[in-house]
């Protein structure tokens, strides 16, 4: 009896979990036309009124997306099909109301932007981002979720996702989140896996090469993933065993990476053949190291993830920028860029961030405060960014390069440091602070070391002694006091006069003269504006620093006048020692070669 029981209780358990499973099916007739059509089923309603709402946020982001936008031909139905009321009083959330217990639910989804935000639907593939796609019912966040993606047979298409597979087209979500979290290629992709330690890492893979290309572009990911890897000494133990990237490489998509918990989004216009097989691998390189960096190393501040606001947070310099930092040197340490390459390539950022006025205004936490507006976020009035932000990407890039080489001085390291993190804070899944992250430094460095870090570049905005820290590895950083600097940016327009294209750099040249962004530089010192060489080139080449120039400009159709005095440029130059000096000493290139960990 007792046996009869409890298969009984799991019998009815079992019905139960059925019964309170919402399913999607989205199909894909008028794809040549970028529309989906959508519909889902949510059973077991037990309250007066279901709301359900298109997402204003996607995992991986932190600005507001108005995804609503695109849904249309909404209709809401009950069990036996009668028609429901539906009630909708903000853009992004429809109310639904008379159920019997059952509310379903079809709509239009019209969508043509392959990123790692939004979603995509042609004849190629549907190129599905999860919150850009599906509604949700918020009230119901903690049930599984199916999913049947009729995809085009006709088209060979094929279905690449993070997503349980359940069988046939169908795939499965154990909650919400995860579902959102979920992006999903169906195409006519290439397929390619290798195993590490038990778990499967599969590239999928849509670009017009060959089959060949698709090998030798494979091989480089593989060396991205070992190298990568070999800094946390494991992989994360991903959900269902595999891991996935999902790459399109087409004419017609916008270029980005998204970093998801088991896979990752890559988009570019550069396909394999034309300049993609070198180029894309650093995207790679940056969204693989989320699955352990933001993944599971995860920020406090982003938990739980918020679908109908911004999320902000204070973090982004470590989550995002320390990644930032590892992206090439990665590619460094995998033999797919050398040396050389990868230390002069520091310099564009190195220049974008210790040369920014932003410095004055905000450190880089309250730099990570302002992803809410910068990432892919949208706005039509001006804005005075070239002043007043750093990319937390850059300002954290830079930082995690001088934390290295600070630890290299003590005969620590970074990628120790990163184990650190990733036992106590990843591998755990325990959500950390700033504090968090300054109390392990202080473990792992010392409380002296920790703190100075910490209260002098992450809560202030000092930098750090590169020139020392540059030279322990061989590596030059320079400056020429006699390069000439005028500190705007300037194009030629159709009647070959200069426009100042951003906002002038406070504390410039041009700043202190008086020019701002849309002045039309008519001559300098009585002459027309030069043509044919870059405006920056002209500077360098025809004047010194303290040099006078007399500047004729319009200013809304206004002819004016300023004088600016120029300055030494204030850039950096980054280089091996050895390309400019004598070689450098056996200790010197021990030091480098445990740094890049090349020969």
């Amino acid at each position: 009896m007792r046996y009869l029981l409890f298969i009984l209780f799991f019998t009815l358990h079992a019905v139960q979990l059925i019964a309170q499973t919402n399913s999607y099916t989205i199909s894909f007739e008028n794809a040549v036309h970028h529309e989906a059509n959508i519909s889902a089923t949510f059973p077991d309603i037990t309250s007066d009124t279901l709301s359900l709402r298109m997402s204003r946020t996607s995992p991986g982001r932190y600005a507001l997306h108005e995804f609503a936008k695109n849904v249309y031909n909404f209709t809401a139905t009950d069990a036996n099909g009668n028609a429901l009321k539906v009630s909708r009083k903000n853009p992004y959330e429809w109310k639904v109301y008379g159920h019997d217990g059952t509310v379903k639910i079809e709509y239009i989804l019209f969508a043509n932007r392959a990123d790692g935000t939004y979603s995509q639907i042609n004849e190629t593939n549907a190129h599905l981002n999860i919150p850009a796609t599906f509604m949700y019912a918020p009230q119901l966040s903690n049930r599984d979720i199916t999913v049947d993606f009729k995809i085009r047979a006709d088209l060979n298409w094929k279905i690449a996702t993070q997503l349980p597979h359940v069988k046939g087209t169908i795939y499965s979500a154990p909650n919400l989140y995860y579902f959102m979290d979920s992006p999903t290629l169906l195409s006519n992709h290439k397929v390619r896996e290798f195993e590490v330690d038990g778990q499967t890492i599969t590239l999928a893979l849509l670009d017009p090469g060959t089959e060949e290309e698709a090998d030798t572009y494979f091989e480089k990911v593989k060396k991205v993933v070992l190298a990568e890897k070999d800094v946390f000494g494991e992989l994360p133990k991903f959900d269902y065993g595999t891991y996935t990237f999902l790459a399109c490489y087409m004419p017609n998509v916008s270029g980005d990476g998204m970093e998801h918990r088991n896979s990752t989004i890559l988009t570019s216009t550069r396909t394999l053949a034309n300049s993609g097989m070198e180029r894309n691998i650093g995207t790679v390189s940056h969204e693989f190291f989320h699955s352990w960096n933001v993944e599971r190393i995860r920020p406090k501040s982003l938990e739980p993830f918020d679908f109908k606001g911004a999320n902000m947070s204070g973090e982004l310099w470590f989550a995002e920028g320390f990644t930032s930092y590892y992206t090439n040197l990665i590619l460094c340490r995998a033999g797919l860029i050398t040396p050389e390459k990868y230390v002069e390539g520091l310099t564009g950022t190195f220049n974008y961030v210790w040369n920014s006025p932003a410095r004055k205004f905000f450190n880089p936490i309250e730099m990570s405060h302002q992803a809410p507006f910068v990432d892919a976020a949208t706005s039509v009035d001006p804005v005075n960014r070239e002043n007043t932000f750093i990319s937390y990407y850059s300002y954290g890039s830079v930082l995690g390069l001088a934390l290295d080489l600070s630890l290299r001085e003590k005969g620590l390291n970074l990628d120790d440091f990163m184990k650190l993190v990733w036992t106590t804070y990843g591998k755990t899944e325990n959500p950390y602070t700033i504090e968090n992250l300054n109390q392990t430094l202080n473990m792992y460095a010392g409380e002296t070391f920790g703190n100075n870090f910490f209260n002098r570049f992450i809560r202030k905005s000092e930098m750090p002694q590169y020139n020392e820290l540059f030279k322990m590895v061989g590596v030059s950083l320079s400056q020429d006091p006699e390069v000439a600097y005028f500190g705007a940016a300037v194009s030629i327009t159709d009647d070959l006069n200069g426009e100042i294209r951003s906002n002038t750099k406070i504390g410039s040249p041009a700043y202190i003269a008086g020019l701002d962004k849309g002045d039309i530089i008519t001559s300098i010192n009585g002459k027309s504006f030069p043509n044919g060489i870059q405006f920056s080139t002209f500077i360098k080449d025809e004047f010194k620093p303290e040099d006078i120039l007399s500047i004729t400009f319009l200013r809304d159709g206004i002819e004016r006048k300023a004088e600016v005095t120029l300055s030494s440029d204030p850039n950096y130059t980054i280089s091996l020692v050895e390309k400019n000096e004598k070689a450098p000493s056996k200790k010197v290139l021990k030091a480098r070669k445990a740094w890049l960990k090349v020969d």
